[in-house]
């Protein structure tokens, strides 16, 4: 099957993409409005960019009612967010967290997720998550015809739990992808985890 994307509509573009381009991993971002309500919410338009300066990337659409949502307004206003890496038994509760809210409610009062301080920063990370990113926000650059604005966000500490990471032989660290167990995202309603790893060597 061969598919002419001038042909399709966005909603089918989307569709073929996010089941096609998988497994994705999933920013669950973190982030404060400005009138003090926490927000928590997953983007599977996401990756790191670059590691000098330690850059990730995720993408936010729009509302139903044609507003931005919530985790590019806030960070957009105050400029800080976390970004949790959450496991495959944090699927409802990542899922859950999808629910569209009005502005001043917190998708955290669904939730039973725990606070925790993440050390001097100035939010709090989820207390299950095994791997958090404290970030500022670098740039946003809006984009497309619906439209979407991809948000640039500088990682400046990173939280990982101490289960699932070491230091190798050189005084690298290595965490331990299958303990980590990363909840990755398909299409549709569909979800991933991690079942093996294995190494396939690079060319010399």
């Amino acid at each position: 099957m061969i598919l002419d994307f001038k042909d399709l509509s966005p909603n089918r573009i989307y569709h073929t993409l996010t089941q096609t381009v998988v497994p994705r991993p999933i920013a669950w971002v973190l982030s404060k409005s400005p009138h003090g309500t926490l927000n928590l919410a997953p983007f599977s338009y996401f990756t790191a960019i670059s590691s000098d300066p330690a850059i990730l990337m995720y993408a936010v659409g729009q509302k139903p009612t044609g507003e931005y949502k919530d985790s590019v307004v806030n960070v957009e206003t105050n400029n800080e967010l976390v970004i949790h890496i959450a496991d495959s038994e944090l699927a409802h509760d990542v899922t859950q967290s999808a629910a569209t809210l009005p502005n001043e409610a917190s998708e955290l009062d669904l939730l039973d997720l725990n606070l925790v301080e993440f050390s001097d920063f100035s939010l709090p990370r989820i207390e299950k998550a095994k791997v958090a990113f404290g970030c500022k926000l670098h740039k946003v650059v809006e984009m497309g015809e619906l439209p979407m604005k991809l948000v640039f966000v500088e990682v400046t500490k990173a939280y990982i739990d101490d289960e699932i990471i070491q230091l190798d032989d050189k005084g690298r660290s290595k965490v331990d992808a299958l303990k980590l167990d990363p909840l990755a995202r398909l299409g549709g309603a569909e979800y991933a985890n991690l079942k093996e790893v294995f190494k396939s060597a690079r060319p010399q």
